[in-house]
């Protein structure tokens, strides 16, 4: 074993960088056996140095981040700061002062990825970031190496916690969505101002991030359809479980049918009961890949929080720091296929669509009308009606995204249509 440390720089000691340097000393004889050398944590770079930090030298801690990745003698940089900057300058940074970097930073890696892989590899560096997407769930790392060999076709998955645990808790206990909501801010699982999440800005990133490495494609953030969960009620709940499904707000990945395209997109969706993330709950992650050889896969796990994703992280540092005692290189970025990212309006898939009609003879002859001159087929239909108004739930087979709003256009022009109480799509068959 070489007895010179591998020197790290930590820039962030929040939940999940306090974590990585508690876990960095009390394993640190297990991490040197592992990579071969013993790490060292030689900077540690906060906004508040007067702040009591358990475990951490003082001397360590620094408010000038980018002198500390200046330094020169740091071999990996772990950044956990979040945001676009200055984290993005500071990653350039290192790699121009010859260190490697591991990030936990999905927004960053999601918008400017193609530019931070550019330059690691400019500067003959590693960029790892396992921790981006899915907290300590092993992802990226089966999907850029262990099927490196397949052909990925569909990645569809849980990415939040937040929202998944307000999901679960509106479908388990009746619970309406601020009440849901509150009860997750109170236990911490989300944060002040949750718009990040429920509005599915996290997942889009995520997205971003997992449709770039299994298609080989750079995907970024602006390609990525996203909608988000405000708008789901306990009444779409309800139909959701007369159908044998639940809610859940999913991460899609996809490629074309043909093979000459993929699409990214992020939207609360009904999904049946009998696939396996139906049964993902709490503030849980679950991700399933769907490739030619290796069929499907499922990786299930704790998706946030600061233990979890510092194990990812820690990772990732075991593997950077065993490319540097190796004089390599890990995987850098992959974007050879180069495919078109599609828009929404081409994405097929089911849906589920509730109107608010009148109570009448040859109300629903004229919707189905409606449905055949756009060419979605419907699978199956339910009305009940009362007092002269009536509720008309309509499930079709698989259709555009574009074909299904011609659909909805048209039937608001029925002067027997009322409204269009909630549109849903229908995933995982």
């Amino acid at each position: 074993m070489r007895t010179r440390p591998l020197k790290v720089a930590l820039l962030g000691c929040g939940v999940v960088g306090s974590e990585v340097a508690r876990i960095m000393t009390t394993h640190a004889d297990d991490l040197a056996a592992r990579i071969g050398a013993p790490v060292e944590l030689a900077g540690v770079a906060v906004r508040r140095p007067s702040k009591v930090r358990d475990g951490i030298d003082p001397a360590l801690v620094t408010t000038d981040a980018t002198a500390l990745v200046k330094r020169g003698d740091i071999d990996v940089v772990v950044e956990v700061i979040g945001g676009i900057e200055p984290a993005r300058t500071l990653i350039t940074t290192a790699f121009e002062h010859g260190a490697s970097v591991v990030s936990a930073n999905k927004a960053l890696l999601a918008q400017d990825g193609a530019a931070l892989h550019a330059s690691a590899e400019d500067h003959d560096a590693d960029l790892y970031y396992e921790a981006a997407v899915a907290g300590a769930i092993p992802l990226i790392r089966p999907l850029r190496e262990s099927l490196a060999g397949d052909k990925v076709n569909r990645v569809l998955g849980i990415v939040n916690g937040t929202t998944n645990f307000i999901l679960d808790k509106m479908d388990t206990t009746g619970a309406g969505y601020q009440e849901a909501l509150d009860e997750a801010t109170a236990l911490g699982y989300a944060e002040a101002d949750p718009t990040a999440d429920v509005e599915g800005f996290d997942a889009a990133a995520k997205a971003a991030i997992l449709a770039g490495i299994a298609f080989h494609t750079r995907v970024r953030l602006d390609d990525v359809y996203r909608e988000g969960m405000a708008e789901v009620t306990s009444a779409d709940f309800a139909s959701a479980r007369e159908m044998g499904c639940t809610i859940k707000l999913l991460a899609i990945c996809e490629r074309a049918a043909d093979g000459a395209s993929v699409t990214a997109r992020v939207h609360p969706a009904m999904i049946p009961l009998s696939h396996p993330l139906a049964s993902v709950r709490g503030a849980y992650n679950a991700v399933f890949v769907e490739s030619d050889a290796s069929g499907q896969l499922m990786f299930y796990g704790p998706g946030a929080g600061g233990a979890p994703t510092a194990s990812a992280v820690l990772g990732d540092l075991v593997a950077v720091c065993r490319n540097r005692l190796n004089g390599a290189t890990g995987p850098g970025e992959s974007a050879y296929a180069a495919l078109p990212v599609s828009g929404m309006g081409e994405v097929v898939t089911r849906y589920h669509i509730s109107l608010d009609v009148a109570d009448k003879p040859g109300v629903l002859a004229q919707v189905a009308t409606v449905f055949a001159e756009h060419g979605v087929s419907i699978d199956t239909v339910r009305q009940q009606g009362k007092d002269g108004e009536a509720s008309l739930v309509v499930v079709t087979h698989r259709a555009s995204d574009a074909a299904l709003g011609g659909v909805v256009e048209a039937l608001r022009k029925l002067d027997t249509v009322r409204g269009v109480a909630s549109i849903m799509r229908v995933e995982g068959e």
